[in-house]
């Protein structure tokens, strides 16, 4: 935790305390909005809402165009590479709105007490540091709290790279009335939480992420969610779902992607009054699966479900066509599991350019001829191929695989695990042969 000790504030009787929410930008080589908002943060802001508190909202990557289901291209503009980029040959950017207008959108919200700034993907920390460099300048010494995914998974570089003043690991809402009373801060309870959709900074949205359940019953090799939720995996009732996407229908989203990392997990008593729930409902709207669903849960009458609801882009994970590494990083899928959902899917009408499969290269010990086996078996499936550059996360056994092999040591730096930088650097495949097989998945997807 790092604190500014000279910052201590104590509100008057009656006097809200008004905090500015920040969303800070991407800075990456690529980036494309796959439904994405910052719904780690909007949950805080319904926390905060049955506190006595004035709050508004920043959200540096809002600026995209609007394409396919609601999905599109970040504004970017060329930036510097920071010195460990400097083997990477590509052009290295920051996604999102424009310096000038994010300096415009403080000044408007301007005074406030306290910031809280989110944190999404490790590599992205330079829009941490850019975020709070600027409202150092135009705030002074208002104290700066973060939290999120890279404050939680490298908290000590967080401490000492990020800038802010509070660097707070795991669930913010859980520990965030301590935060604010380091600064002196106390919250004073008003009544309920409010959806973050009812709240007044919330402008609508032609899409709305979904998340019905939080933490994963699964323990996968690569995956962060453990050290995220803990062995924790909570799911909200079917009714608040399917009311959260009534409300924001009324409020323009048309697309809705679910963020769940287990969606049909125990589908009986979740997935499925869910999804009879949208079916039933009428609504003219398009669902999708961006995460990946467990192939081994697609039962014929959730598929016909989803098909009835109106999901247009349905994605299922499989990783790797190894059985044994299959087995060995978390065993929750097998070639015969996707090739029966495959064929279940295809039953109820889905269609290749709606249906996909992700599969991941550059896992640890992997071959490149694995790859390519992979890659052959979907093709024999005609599914959609989704290519997913694998990406090391601190703390799991994929990490430390790699520690123990002497690929990597546990003080990398966050953006050298950027998935496209680490395939480059540490995964020992030829760069060309990468690009060529990205180059035919794409010819064969467009089949």
């Amino acid at each position: 935790m790092k604190v500014l000790y000279n910052y201590y504030f104590k509100l008057g009787d009656g006097m809200k305390l008004k905090i500015l929410l920040v969303n800070p930008w991407i800075y990456d080589f690529a980036a494309f909005n796959l439904w994405a908002r910052p719904l780690g943060l909007f949950r805080v802001a319904e926390y905060l809402s049955s506190f006595d508190t004035e709050l508004s909202f920043i959200d540096c990557t809002g600026s995209c165009t609007s394409g396919r289901f609601g999905t599109g291209k970040y504004r970017a503009e060329a930036v510097n590479k920071p010195s460990p980029l400097e083997a990477v040959p590509r052009i290295f950017k920051r996604y999102g709105i424009g310096i000038d207008e994010f300096v415009r959108q403080v000044k408007a919200a301007m005074p406030f007490d306290a910031v809280l700034l989110t944190s999404v993907m490790s590599y992205w920390y330079p829009g941490v540091q850019k975020a709070t460099e600027l409202i150092r300048e135009l705030a002074g010494d208002v104290p700066v709290i973060l939290g999120g995914l890279y404050a939680t998974l490298y908290h000590e570089h967080a401490v000492n790279a990020s800038g802010a003043d509070f660097i707070f690991r795991g669930p913010l809402t859980e520990g965030l009335n301590f935060a604010l009373s380091t600064f002196g801060f106390k919250l004073k309870r008003k009544g309920y939480n409010i959806p973050y959709y009812r709240l007044n900074f919330y402008t609508g949205s032609p899409f709305a992420p979904l998340q019905t359940s939080t933490g994963c019953p699964f323990r996968c090799a690569y995956c962060s969610s453990e050290l995220l939720s803990g062995s924790k995996y909570c799911r909200r009732s079917p009714g608040e779902v399917l009311t959260e996407i009534a409300e924001l229908y009324e409020k323009g989203a048309r697309d809705y992607a679910f963020y769940d990392d287990a969606l049909l997990y125990d589908a009986g008593n979740h997935a499925r009054p869910i999804l009879k729930g949208i079916a039933d409902s009428g609504l003219s709207a398009g669902f999708h699966t961006p995460n990946g669903l467990h192939a081994r849960f697609v039962e014929e009458d959730v598929a016909w479900l989803m098909r009835q609801a109106g999901f247009k882009t349905v994605r299922l994970g499989l990783e790797t066509v190894d059985l044994e590494r299959q087995h060995d990083t978390g065993a929750k899928v097998t070639n015969s599991d996707l090739k029966r959902a495959v064929a279940l899917f295809k039953q109820c009408g889905f269609t290749k350019n709606e249906l996909g499969v992700y599969l991941m290269y550059g896992l640890p010990g992997q071959d490149f001829s694995e790859v390519i086996e992979g890659v052959s078996f979907l093709q024999t499936l005609d599914v959609r191929i989704y290519l997913a550059e694998f990406s090391p996360v601190r703390g799991t056994r994929s990490w430390n695989e790699l520690i123990q092999h002497g690929i990597i040591d546990d003080t990398l730096d966050p953006l050298l695990t950027n998935n496209t930088v680490f395939t480059f650097l540490y995964s020992g495949y030829d760069a060309g042969a990468v690009q060529s097989l990205k180059l035919a998945v794409k010819a064969y997807n467009l089949m």
